[in-house]
């Protein structure tokens, strides 16, 4: 119907939809008042996720959001990851990677959000006075204010995916020069792959923290008057 759709980007997403279920379902089997080290396991992310949310949004308001920012939260974390220790080639094409390496996948997250602060800014303020508040604090800065909901979106989806891909085409590098020299590259090659591969996982973590964390300021921009 004149969609097009790429399927590396669909098959790594929903194998990262289905991790990420695989390990909520794991942790949180036969949950009791006596917390297993499993349960002890989740109970944190959830802390910690909505942790992310009360800083943001504090009190009530917040509570409708802790869903969105742990689900959030795990599938970004989960597609950092997933290109790290699989990836299948097939002729030119990489079929399983991380999704997040693609633009496109990092741009619909960021619209997601953006939609949605957008939807509960009207619902809380009304459509008249959610455009008032465009103008706020003084009325010659809404230009600005309206240009930043474009940054906003991009910012929030490049950032990730830069980082993302980056990694990826190191990893390449890195793999290939492994294989370059024989045994004299191989060594040090399959060191400093080790040792990006580490380091790749905590920027994998570290953008989906601060993923999360944008999502819920720029939800909090438009619940919030100045």
């Amino acid at each position: 119907m004149g969609l097009n759709f790429d399927l590396s980007n669909d098959i790594s997403g929903i194998i990262a939809a289905l991790m990420v279920l695989a390990f909520v379902f794991y942790l949180s089997r036969r949950p009791s008042l006596r917390p297993s080290k499993k349960q002890n396991v989740i109970e944190w992310a959830i802390d910690f996720v909505n942790g992310i949310v009360k800083s943001a949004i504090p009190g009530e308001e917040g509570r409708k959001f802790y869903g969105l920012a742990f689900v959030m939260f795990l599938f970004i974390f989960m597609a950092n990851q997933l290109g790290l220790f699989l990836q299948v080639t097939v002729g030119n094409t990489n079929w399983v990677k991380s999704p997040t390496s693609n633009p496109i996948v990092t741009m619909s997250l960021a619209a997601i959000v953006l939609l949605l602060s957008h939807y509960y800014g009207v619902k809380k303020w009304g459509f008249g006075q959610y455009l008032k508040n465009y103008a706020r604090p003084v009325a010659f800065l809404t230009p600005i204010n309206i240009l930043e909901e474009f940054t906003n979106f991009l910012t929030l989806s490049l950032r990730l995916y830069g980082n993302i891909y980056a990694g990826e085409i190191l990893l390449k590098l890195l793999a290939q020069f492994m294989h370059s020299f024989g045994v004299v590259s191989f060594i040090p090659g399959a060191l400093l792959e080790m040792v990006w591969q580490a380091f790749s996982v905590f920027i994998g973590s570290i953008q989906a923290y601060i993923f999360v964390t944008l999502a819920m300021v720029y939800i909090s921009g438009k619940l919030e008057q100045e």
